[in-house]
């Protein structure tokens, strides 16, 4: 089967002579998933090769270093930066050639950004000037214990480089060049964007030299052109190569225009570039902005100036940012770009283009933005995804097909992590009994698709999954031994999720007192005495959105129905202020509440990614939701909420309503009362404590394979 639903995006591409079978390239990025010496291993090796195996056109390597460990930004980079890298780099491309993908290397020098460089061996940052003194707030996101992780590190020191310096760094990119053509890369992008060592060169806001490197955009793009041209007379002009610039600097004063972009891509074409990535950078002491950029959280964030600057060139340019793929079979056909780039979209999975072209565009396993990924390597990790849990772990092989070893295996609990271990299971040819208590799927994640939409996609591809697989099904049902020896069911995986008990807070017994289960059951129209007791409205909710949360859960008209309307008073104070009290105050500031969040921790937002913290705390202090972090003798009133805040000063915010959005822990009972009961018990996910999705569908990988390791 194909699909003529993508004709532009799925058509075969070019880059100088370098022809692609489709226009979807996998971005370069930063994994962290060579070895530790630089050189490429089976890790990175799988990595990539399951991203060929998944139909993609080219993939670009990330970041490899031309000066390693100079230059260096994270652990387990790849280097490129001496003869004795090739036969790890060879091994990595004639294992992408057998799928029929295309390969590129990313040449990269972190520059001012490379700390890792200075903190592992003492290597000064390389930049063209002294830059600016950091004005914003990044630090403040750190969780204290993210905090004790980076503990040791220093303050780097810097070095202006000198003519002899920039003559070695041409050099350094000239004979990595050399190495990728020997290693069999089909091409090479130039990484001169996002602050590193060409891009800080180009900006004015980090360039304030006088001399021929600084002052004019000539001069200020002049080591670029040099790179490129001692490239080109190391390789030849019919070799492939290609550039990625920034379009703008967001939020940095005196930083790169869009208009300054378009002169850079200019000139670049005419020193022999082949083609232009573009993206953009952004002042990285802004916490927000780490999400508004080159990782965007905004839908096609890049369209606009990849647009305008493919009309300054006649070289293609591949686009980038959290392009949709209808978006990018759009600005194909309009001629606004070339290629696209995906990042986090082939994390999540990295065949979407193979299914792409056999039109099972369902069957795509969608990424939910949570920033797992890159908040991994910012916190010195390699990277991994909170959907796919194979991702990083490709060389491990997944757990072979059942065949002859099959046996019946029940899954307790319908939420991420059973209806992803069902699913696996199923795909090995386990037969697999599916148990939920209530008389629909999704658990706690249909409460998280309210609060945060891309969770819907989750939730929603998670029930196709289920409901394609060969997998009995029972809704409604208590899962007891009873009923599992009657199945003859001997292994179980236990997928309860936590319990949410409340907290010991002085007040907490009055009506308009909500527990996070209460909030849950209103805002999918499910019945609870309790619930009818505490709001005398929920004859009315139900009759508005009841209905749209049945089996079939039509989640969109839910949030439609909820979007104005909701039994909850003008003022609401949330009382916890991790993961889902956070999401729960962007819901309701959104809906129009005046909402305050209490947290007795000294910081907020544990549960939650770096990257994706710092967006939205930022966002919720915008919209005028009071953030209270470090707060003491928390005790709920009639008609307010009071604590001590950290200063030590007593405060008292209205509260018309209040959440308690804490006391969420592991329960173990079921599984534990199965064990004695003599069944093989695999408990995964929020049962052992909160983890979210990751921990869902991470669980249930571990699962899956240690059953398979049992049979």
């Amino acid at each position: 089967m194909s699909s003529n639903l993508y004709p532009h995006l799925l058509s075969p591409g070019r880059i100088g002579t370098m022809e692609t079978k489709n226009r979807i390239a996998v971005t370069a990025m930063g994994v962290s998933l060579s070895e530790d010496d630089g050189t490429v291993g089976e890790q990175l090796i799988a990595y990539h090769e399951e991203q060929a195996r998944g139909g993609a056109g080219l993939i670009i390597c990330g970041v490899a270093g031309v000066a390693w460990p100079v230059g260096a930004v994270a652990m387990q980079q790849t280097a490129i930066s001496d003869d004795r890298f090739i036969p790890g780099l060879r091994a990595l491309t004639d294992r992408v050639h057998a799928h029929g993908a295309k390969i590129a290397t990313q040449l990269h020098h972190g520059g001012f950004v490379a700390g890792y460089s200075f903190n592992r061996w003492g290597h000064k940052l390389w930049g063209p000037a002294v830059p600016p003194a950091p004005k914003g707030s990044f630090i403040d996101y750190f969780l204290m214990e993210e905090l004790q992780a980076l503990a040791g590190m220093k303050m780097p020191e810097l070095k202006v480089l000198e003519q002899a310096d920039i003559d070695l760094a041409v050099q350094q990119f000239a004979q990595g060049a050399r190495r990728a053509k020997e290693a069999g890369f089909d091409g090479i992008e130039i990484h001169g964007g996002h602050g590193y060592l060409l891009s800080s060169f180009t900006s004015p806001s980090t360039n304030t030299r006088t001399d021929q490197y600084g002052g004019s955009v000539e001069n200020r793009l002049r080591l670029t052109l040099e790179v490129i041209a001692a490239i080109r007379a190391e390789v030849g002009r019919d070799y492939p190569l290609w550039i990625k610039l920034d379009s703008q600097e967001v939020g940095k004063p005196g930083g790169i225009t869009l208009e300054m972009a378009k002169e850079h891509a200019r000139l670049v074409e005419a020193a022999g570039a082949d083609a232009i990535t573009i993206t953009s950078y952004h002042d990285t002491s802004v916490g927000k902005l780490h999400s508004q950029s080159n990782i965007p959280h905004l839908e096609n964030w890049n369209l606009p100036a990849t647009a305008e600057i493919r009309k300054v060139v006649s070289i293609p340019v591949i686009g980038s940012g959290r392009i949709e793929v209808d978006s990018a079979e759009s600005a194909i056909a309009k001629g606004e770009t070339d290629f696209v780039a995906m990042g986090r979209k082939l994390l999540a999975d990295p065949h979407l283009p193979r299914k792409l072209t056999t039109g099972e565009t369902e069957k795509v396993r969608p990424c939910v933005y949570c920033y797992t990924c890159v908040s991994a390597i910012y916190m010195g990790q390699p990277t991994r995804c909170a959907v796919n849990a194979n991702l990083a772990h490709e060389f491990e092989g997944d757990a072979p097909a059942a065949n002859g070893n099959a046996s019946h295996v029940a899954v307790i609990g319908g939420g991420p992590g059973g209806m992803e271990s069902a699913r696996r299971l199923s795909a090995l040819g386990h037969k697999v009994t599916l148990i939920e208590k209530s008389d629909r799927l999704g658990g706690t994640l249909r409460f998280a698709s309210l609060a945060y939409e891309p969770n819907e996609r989750l939730l929603e591809w998670l029930r196709r999954e289920v409901k394609e697989a060969d997998i009995d099904v029972r809704l409604s049902t208590v899962a007891t031994p009873e009923l599992l020896r009657e199945l003859g069911v001997q292994t179980v995986i236990v997928a309860t999720g936590a319990i949410r008990d409340m907290p010991p807070i002085p007040g907490n017994d009055q009506d308009h007192v909500y527990s996070g289960d209460d909030m849950r059951r209103m805002m999918l129209g499910e019945s609870s005495d309790d619930l009818k007791r505490k709001t005398g409205l929920f004859t009315r909710l139900a009759t508005k959105v009841g209905a749209a949360t049945g089996a079939t859960a039509n989640l969109a008209l839910v949030r439609k129905a909820t979007h104005a309307w909701m039994p909850l008073a003008d003022t609401v104070t949330i009382i916890g202020g991790e993961l889902v009290g956070l999401e729960l105050a962007e819901f309701l500031s959104e809906r129009g509440r005046i909402v305050n969040v209490i947290e007795e921790a000294p910081r907020m937002g544990k549960g939650l990614t770096l990257v994706r913290r710092m967006r939205l705390m930022a966002e919720l202090a915008e919209h005028g939701v009071g953030l209270h972090a470090g707060a003491t003798t928390i005790a709920i009133g009639k008609d307010s909420v009071t604590f001590t805040d950290a200063a030590g000063q007593p405060q008292t915010v209205p509260a018309g309503n209040v959440i308690v959005a804490k006391g969420a822990r592991g329960d173990l009972t079921l599984a534990d009362s199965l064990r004695i009961a003599g069944f093989d018990v695999h408990a995964i996910g929020d049962a052992n404590g909160v983890s979210y999705i990751e921990g869902a569908m991470h669980g249930a990988r571990a699962a899956v394979r240690a059953i398979r390791e049992m049979a």
